[in-house]
């Protein structure tokens, strides 16, 4: 399951945060998951309850946000939402994926004094 250890890099990375602004908790953690990026959001929900404990998120809610995958024609610049074939239906360009594929920490909520 690496996605313990996901969840283990992004509380030290919110540690770091919560450091920067001298807060003494943080109350929410959103993150941002593609339906590409190769992790199971249910997974990271599990991990996360696991994993705050004893740190500055024990306390804090996980806000997941899924990402729909979404392509793009590099050419003509259209939009090629799930595609049967990954080619533009316009021009014929193999597709780029534009979206979906991410894992970004998006916002935290910090209490500080």
């Amino acid at each position: 399951m690496h996605e313990y250890s996901i969840v283990l890099s992004l509380l030290d990375q919110v540690a770091d945060e919560a450091g920067r602004h001298e807060a003494q908790a943080v109350r929410s953690v959103r993150v941002r998951v593609g339906e590409l990026s190769g992790v199971e959001p249910d997974l990271i929900r599990s991990a996360f309850e696991i994993a705050r404990a004893g740190t500055v998120c024990e306390g804090a809610d996980l806000d997941l946000v899924v990402v729909k995958a979404r392509w793009t024609c590099p050419r003509c610049g259209g939009n090629i939402d799930q595609p049967a074939e990954l080619v533009c239906p316009e021009c014929g360009v193999p597709a780029r994926l534009a979206a979906g594929d991410d894992l970004i920490l998006e916002r935290l909520l910090l209490e500080v004094a």
